[in-house]
């Protein structure tokens, strides 16, 4: 059969168009969505364009994430002297748009393919409520998803002809994507463990490719991990032990997998079970494709990535501290979950001897489709509700109760922005917020895990302390906290929150 030359590829192509038009359609209210790590790396994209370096608005390498995102964000700027909160939208509808276009391209070429299945894909990506959060908001793993299907192209290739250009192109993209996300030593994995697998190519050759592979794949990482060291002192920034177990961590993964199933939380006491037979499924799919040395498939390329990457989160959380595994944390392996799921239906179609029985299944397969489809539907219209209808906007700082709230009102104003001291440092329980609304560098609060942190704050002798009543975080140390050791001078009182000062040469009922 004729594959279709993408230009031709009309299905793909109004899948492209209606994700475009969904991300402006949430985006339609209040902008793209601004998150805490939006603003981080919004900042540094500014201080690239500005001065050429990448600092966060309180003057400090970013560390927290790796550079390369805000990296981009910022050449953008310097290119179209736009700053990214009013370019997001467009940059994100056309990310999504590509991310469509890259996943009919590759359904194409699955074999046996089918353009029923593939339209029914391309609707399901682009009503998925997991990546239409994700594209509505400036965060990393816009670009990120795209480069794991770029990586699934490449490394396609590679195993298809074994040449070194593929392989160095899969490498180049895995390295960069090192530093997109630090989770994408998943992609470097992918490719590893495929190499290994790999009964096609002589041990030789191989040791040789493993070996290239990898220091491509790690260049950029370790180029990012070192500047990091070497700038502040941590490889990526302060981090905590983990708190929960890993049956815990499964149970959350497996709470996605409902969710994206349309399950509803009183079904989530099938998450571990779900999760475990997800795992275990894409285990005994990457055993049978070895042992029928159909590694090279891109439906094998997406089951492998969706068990590393998955495995990855899992093991990740249990042993490191970061937020509670969620439907951004595992976004990246949506579409390859998907299409491990889903793709081996066209197999079972295509052994099945009669036309009726063709058709039977075919017509089972698509019902249930239609049904994921229309539970998804579903989700999306409640979102647009509560969202754009309702004047909501996107949840962060651009939403509606931010921009009717009066502290945040205040720190906009002229007033707000000459209200402290300059060289009097700021200290808060959401350092970004205080930047976004006022421009102004701030310190967070120091975590309680970081005992030398907390005493360092104590020892200081004037400070400002802005505190957000509705944004406290159980792990910094809080407003009772310092009040039981310093008198906090209030200085402005708001309904959400109140600005405070401290100064030690006219405190004089307290000592250290």
């Amino acid at each position: 059969m004729v594959k279709p030359k993408p230009i031709h590829d009309i299905s793909t192509l109004i899948a492209c168009g209606l994700g475009f038009f969904l991300i402006c359609l949430y985006t339609s209210y209040s902008g793209i969505g601004i998150s805490p790590d939006s603003i981080m790396y919004t900042s540094a994209a500014r201080s690239f364009s500005a001065e050429g370096t990448l600092k966060t608005f309180n003057g400090i390498p970013i560390v927290d994430f790796p550079m390369f995102y805000p990296l981009f964000l910022g050449i953008i700027k310097v290119i179209t002297r736009v700053d990214p909160t009013a370019f997001g939208v467009i940059l994100n509808g056309t990310l999504f748009a590509s991310l469509l276009y890259t996943a009919g391209w590759i359904m194409n070429r699955f074999a046996p393919s089918s353009q029923l299945y593939k339209w029914l894909l391309l609707v399901a990506i682009a009503l998925s409520p997991g990546l239409l959060q994700i594209y509505s908001y400036l965060w990393s793993e816009t670009l990120f998803i795209l480069e794991v299907l770029f990586f699934i192209v490449a490394f396609r290739q590679y195993l298809n002809t074994h040449a070194g250009k593929w392989l160095v192109l899969a490498a180049i993209i895995a390295a960069i994507g090192c530093v997109t996300r630090y989770a994408a030593v998943t992609i470097v994995g992918t490719g590893g463990l495929l190499l290994l697998l790999d009964r096609s190519l002589p041990i030789k050759k191989k040791i040789g490719h493993i070996f290239i592979y990898g220091i491509i794949c790690i260049s950029l990482l370790v180029a990012n991990l070192t500047f990091n060291t070497f700038a502040t002192g941590t490889v990526t920034g302060p981090r905590e032990p983990s708190i929960t177990p890993f049956i815990k961590n499964l149970y959350y993964f497996g709470t996605i997998m409902c969710d994206w199933m349309g399950f509803t939380p009183e079904q989530y006491f099938l998450a571990i079970p779900i999760a475990s037979v997800i795992l275990l499924g894409f285990i005994v799919a990457l055993a049978i494709n070895y042992f029928r040395r159909s590694l090279n498939s891109y439906e094998n390329l997406a089951i492998t990535f969706s068990l590393v990457y998955g495995l990855f989160i899992i093991l990740s959380s249990t042993f490191s501290r970061y937020e509670r595994i969620n439907s951004r944390l595992l976004s990246p392996l949506y579409i390859t979950a998907l299409w491990g799921y889903t793709s081996w239906v066209l197999l079972w179609i295509k052994s099945v001897d009669t036309k009726r029985t063709r058709q039977i299944i075919g017509t089972i397969a698509t019902i249930i489709m239609l049904g994921f489809i229309g539970k998804e539907g579903y989700i999306d219209y409640k979102r647009y509700m509560d969202q754009v209808a309702d004047d909501y906007g996107a949840p962060g700082y651009t939403d509606s109760s931010w921009q009717e709230n009066e502290f945040a009102n205040f720190l906009r104003s002229d007033e707000g922005k000459k209200f402290m001291d300059p060289k009097v440092l700021i200290y808060t329980d959401a350092h970004e917020a205080v930047y976004f609304f006022s421009g102004m560098s701030a310190y967070l609060l120091p975590h309680r895990y970081f005992k030398n942190d907390v005493a360092l704050f104590y020892r200081r002798d004037h400070y400002y302390l802005v505190w957000f009543n509705n944004l406290e975080n159980p792990e910094l140390i809080n407003i009772k906290d310092i009040q039981k050791v310093r008198n906090l001078k209030l200085l402005k009182q708001f309904p959400e929150g109140a600005i405070y000062e401290y100064d030690k040469s006219k405190d004089e009922t307290r000592t250290d």
